[in-house]
């Protein structure tokens, strides 16, 4: 039986576990004088049946499926005498071999691919049915025992509640052992890439070319990896679009939630959201086709020299696409703001404007800060609209007219293609990426700062 098929009877037994748990809660209930005499309502002892049904059921099914692939392929290639030593080679001979055991493999096959897609195939064939028997022998069996464990006695509710808690305390640990392991995996190729390249050179190094060559006597061989230029593009092209996102985006929330009516309010908030649903790429040609040239021309009108492509072109349109963001998150905190404090504010004597900036704003500041820092880690890590619009060239300037490059463009360019993970040009893609997991983390540090110092108290 496929994995789908399997899964979708399941869900099936499930479903009829639930009912039938609920029926004999009911049927219970009633041979003791009603609903009253039950530990816990009838819906909790269908749940409970439901998970020792599903459940285990679900938990031996995904630990089978994450391991199948990998003792398949280790049985079939165990059978091949001559197979390859290295990773490479193994991958292309199991290619070959699944290409034949699916029947769309080009050229001819030796006899010792045909045993070995033969053997692929009786794998298979057998793995899906003892899957298939366990699981459904798993669910049927445990579904029965919690169905005869059903009586007005049994506190239903109390052990479901615990089989949830500790799958939510599980969704919550496995959020942070993602982020745990996706900061040991970057720190661990960056310690690699520390070990070619002196960390002194990567942080204050003026010039970044990772061209490496394949052989010691190529010009260019040892490259340079000094990453300043990529700080001070990426700085640059964030600032140019801060400069324009936060005052656009902080205006237009206080404007929409203090003075503008319900009528241009359900005009004007879909029509600025708007803007966040537009791709990327879309915002990259438009800064690409349309706001390059004309900073370009109008530069050259004025008699300054301007580049095809320059930070500027991609920070106004970078703001441009994240004002959305702040915006909304504003336009939502300050509404959220208690109609209390306006109330007491303009009892007092103060003005429209004075109590927005004076009692409205400080109230709100945790999640106007909030906004802005969802901003800027979107406007730091953001790069179809640099690469359209700022050129991949690692430029070391401050003006905003001339191309640069940013972290995340760089890292996108040195792991295009096959590339080999033990060169210092692979690696370096993660030491950028551990040095804006290190600038986010600073960010962070200093807007709870901002937040705790300059935060109003209200009782």
């Amino acid at each position: 039986m496929q994995t789908p098929t399997l899964f979708a009877l399941l869900l099936l037994l499930i479903l009829v576990a639930y009912g039938t748990g609920f029926s004999r809660a009911i049927g219970a209930a009633r041979s003791r004088g009603g609903i009253r005499s039950l530990a816990s309502l009838p819906s909790y002892y269908g749940v409970h049946t439901a998970l020792w049904c599903g459940l285990p059921a679900l938990v031996i099914l995904g630990v089978w499926l994450a391991f199948d692939d990998a003792i398949i392929r280790a049985l079939v290639l165990g059978g091949v005498a001559d197979r390859p030593e290295t990773l490479s080679g193994q991958n292309l001979l199991y290619a070959q071999i699944q290409n034949l055991a699916a029947g769309s493999l080009v050229g001819e096959s030796t006899p010792q691919l045909a045993a070995a897609a033969a053997h692929l195939n009786s794998l298979r064939q057998s793995g899906q049915w003892l899957q298939t028997a366990l699981i459904l022998i798993l669910a049927v069996g445990l579904g029965a025992y919690a169905l005869m464990r059903v009586t007005p006695e049994l506190r239903a509710r109390e052990k479901v509640e615990k089989v949830l808690r500790v799958i939510l305390l599980m969704c919550a640990c496995a959020a942070i052992f993602t982020t745990v392991g996706i900061l040991m995996s970057v720190l661990f190729e960056s310690l690699r890439f520390f070990q070619a390249v002196p960390v002194t050179e990567f942080l204050f190094g003026l010039h970044w070319s990772p061209q490496m060559a394949m052989r010691a006597d190529q010009v260019g061989s040892s490259g340079a990896f000094g990453a300043v230029p990529l700080f001070t593009g990426t700085l640059m092209v964030s600032a140019i679009a801060m400069f324009v996102a936060v005052p656009v985006g902080l205006m237009s929330a206080i404007y929409l939630a203090e003075y503008a009516s319900n009528r241009v309010r359900a005009f004007a908030k879909p029509l600025i959201e708007i803007l966040a649903g537009v791709p990327t790429v879309v915002y990259g040609f438009f800064a690409a086709l349309t706001v390059a040239p004309f900073i370009r021309d109008l530069a050259q009108s004025v008699g300054l020299e301007a580049s095809s492509e320059s930070a500027l072109a991609a920070g106004l349109v970078m703001g441009v696409m994240i004002i959305p963001f702040i915006s909304s998150l504003s336009d939502d905190v300050i509404n959220a703001v208690p109609q209390s404090l306006r109330d007491g504010a303009l009892g007092l004597g103060s003005t429209k404007s004075e109590t927005v900036r004076k009692v409205v704003i400080p109230a709100a500041l945790p999640g106007i800060v909030g906004g802005v820092l969802l901003a800027v880690s979107r406007a730091i890590g953001e790069t179809m609209i640099v690469v359209m619009a700022a050129g991949l060239a690692a430029n070391l300037t401050a003006n905003p007219l001339e191309s640069v490059t940013t972290v995340t463009v760089q890292i996108v360019t040195l792991l295009v293609g096959d590339q080999e993970f033990d060169s210092p040009k692979t690696l370096a893609a993660f030491a950028l990426g551990l040095m804006l997991f290190i600038s986010t983390l600073i960010l962070n540090f200093i807007a709870l700062h901002v937040v705790k110092k300059y935060r109003e108290q209200y009782d």
